[in-house]
């Protein structure tokens, strides 16, 4: 059988990948790509991969996720749909002409949380998306051409799209400078006042957690479609802020404020963007742990906390 292919290997998601997949399927060879190795807005060298390898999955986290400047600047926003959008299509189109499966990370950002007055989560695979900001509806755009280029007579061979929410890893992301939680710590250290928005309920996911999941459901050779995978129970922004500071014995200067005093150019899904991973479960996949115990492994492992 064809070996699993990691795009975006270099990444905090993508790193952790290549850490669990050997350990979760022993018998897959994995081959990580970083971004010197693929170019995935170059169709042609994509296929030319996608030829020496001849995967049976590809699964791919990389992503331009820069979320308020895909907002306000229209070069970034290009590049969003870009890479996120149509970049995704042609990497699902070769995986079908060459008999892979690809995987496809996506987001929480995919829908609304309740602020156009629609349903708030916890949202299930049904659910339907509204996006609210540029990043988001990027997203979508390519879960929607992922589907344009999925065999529909072989559900056993489509494409998986799988959504997660507020990652956080030990390898950091480039694109964002580190995580939050980094980035809390780091302030808190600094001496600064820290203001962390309250009115946004989510689930910070440990990106190991997350690959050992995606590592259990690529085990299932899962039917195609949507899954949702994230850690469990659910949390602000500011209260995730309270714990990591508590755990950490530090007591900083932290206010609770609302998503308009914050003022970020991009709309968050608020207030309640949570995912229900309900199809994983159902096939069997075990839950990830709950965020609380998942902040705690990651402390251990950054050496914020004695092991």
């Amino acid at each position: 059988m064809g070996p699993i292919l990691v795009v975006g290997a270099s990444g905090q998601l993508g790193s952790d990948l290549g850490r669990v997949l050997p350990e979760v399927l022993p018998d897959r060879r994995v081959i990580g790509l970083a971004r010197a190795d693929l170019d995935i807005t170059d169709p042609d060298g994509i296929e030319r991969l996608l030829s020496v390898h001849t995967p049976r999955w590809v699964l791919n986290t990389a992503a331009f996720h820069r979320v308020d400047d895909i907002e306000r600047d229209p070069e970034a926003t290009r590049q969003a749909f870009l890479v996120n959008a149509a970049a995704v299509h042609h990497l699902a189109r070769a995986c079908t002409r060459h008999g892979a499966r690809l995987l496809q990370l996506s987001t929480d950002y995919v829908f609304s949380g309740g602020q156009d007055g629609g349903p708030t989560g916890p949202y299930d695979e049904e659910a339907v998306p509204a996006p609210m900001c540029a990043y988001g509806l990027s997203k979508l755009a390519g879960e929607r051409l992922i589907r344009l280029a999925t065999r529909q007579d072989r559900p056993g061979e489509a494409h998986v799209i799988v959504r997660s929410c507020g990652l956080y890893g030990v390898a950091g992301s480039a694109g964002k400078g580190g995580n939050f939680v980094e980035t809390m710590l780091r302030m808190a250290r600094d001496g600064k006042s820290i203001r962390v928005v309250d009115d946004q309920i989510t689930t910070p996911t440990y990106t190991l957690d997350l690959a050992e999941g995606i590592a259990r459901l690529v085990a299932t050779n899962p039917p195609g479609g949507v899954y949702h995978l994230s850690s469990g129970g659910a949390c602000s922004w500011y209260e995730f802020a309270r714990r990591i500071f508590a755990f950490c014995g530090l007591t900083p200067s932290l206010t609770p404020i609302t998503s308009a005093e914050f003022g970020a150019p991009a709309r968050r899904p608020s207030p309640n963007g949570v995912l229900a991973n309900s199809r994983a479960v159902a096939l069997g996949v075990t839950p990830l742990r709950p965020w609380p115990e998942a902040l705690q492994a990651y402390l251990r492992a950054k050496g914020h906390l004695a092991a």
